[in-house]
């Protein structure tokens, strides 16, 4: 538990994790029945760019910082609008200072009839979710082992709802756990949007894990990632995916308009590129690749 995200808050793998997560809350929008967004590690909720944290990595500078102003393509633009709308409404008028972590996007997404649940085990960050969902009658803040968090909250009664999986990646074997985790989960939860978050290290263990989800034999389940580098160019983070199941019938359209221009925009040098692939059972092994 000694991973903090507020080091690498609003970086390159905030920006594709959150845009997504925004999408499918607009989706689910759609229809009048409420739903549920279930947050398994859950962070603190909002985090000061401005801050000692932030300010010794200055990753946000590389993901959020260039995002928000860019000249982007109308695509990308329509599909980053929901996601930087509540950026901006956290900050004043041409400032940058504050960044929403998935448990703030969601909630200033969500309607007033959904429901949000966060779990965040890290006792200083669950205190923090705490007082920011204080007088929030719509958001439960819970203090649990992510993974039993994952079990035990599914299925919601709204039977609709996105459950979002971001592990800290602290421990080893947390691919397998990813694994073993969203099969049981769409076993108590079979019509949920799951989003799963992932760093990339590692390619041939991160090929493997994309194989075993492809052997669960899930429909409609798309691996999307993202390189800002080649891997041996510097230190720390260059590539981060997500696993999406069940997501909305327009996700891998906007995503296709979106991931070229994040891949342009957020370079940080050679080898920036992209990746989408469809590994559900309803799959014919395709993929979109730019390098």
């Amino acid at each position: 538990m000694n991973y903090r995200h507020a080091y690498h808050a609003g970086n390159f793998a905030d920006v594709v994790k959150h845009a997504v997560l925004a999408l499918v809350i607009e989706h689910l929008k759609r229809k009048p029945a409420p739903f549920r967004v279930i947050d398994t590690h859950a962070g603190i909720g909002i985090y000061d760019l401005a801050g000692t944290a932030a300010g010794k990595t200055g990753e946000w500078r590389e993901g959020i910082g260039r995002i928000i102003g860019a000249d982007l393509s109308e695509a990308a633009a329509d599909a980053l609008e929901p996601y930087l709308a509540v950026v901006r409404s956290l900050n004043a008028p041409g400032a940058l200072t504050r960044y929403p972590g998935s448990p703030m996007l969601a909630r200033r997404l969500m309607r007033d009839c959904d429901r949000l649940v966060v779990n965040e085990l890290h006792p200083e960050d669950r205190a923090e979710l705490a007082r920011l969902f204080a007088r929030d009658e719509a958001t439960k803040v819970l203090e649990l082992d992510g993974w039993t968090a994952l079990k035990s909250l599914l299925p919601p009664k709204e039977r609709r709802g996105v459950v979002l999986v971001d592990p800290a990646f602290e421990q080893p074997g947390e691919l397998d756990r990813l694994v073993a985790g969203l099969k049981e989960a769409v076993r108590r939860f079979a019509t949920g949007v799951f989003l799963l978050w992932y760093p990339i290290k590692d390619d041939k263990a991160v090929a493997a894990f994309r194989a075993k989800i492809a052997q669960l034999g899930l429909p409609k389940t798309l691996a999307v990632e993202l390189w800002v580098r080649r891997p041996d160019e510097a230190a720390g983070l260059s590539g981060a995916g997500l696993i999406i199941v069940n997501g909305p019938y327009t996700l891998a359209t906007q995503l296709g308009g979106l991931m070229p221009e994040l891949a342009r925009v957020l370079s940080q040098g050679k080898g920036a590129s992209f990746r989408i692939e469809e590994l559900g059972a309803d799959s014919a092994g395709g993929a979109a690749n730019c390098a």
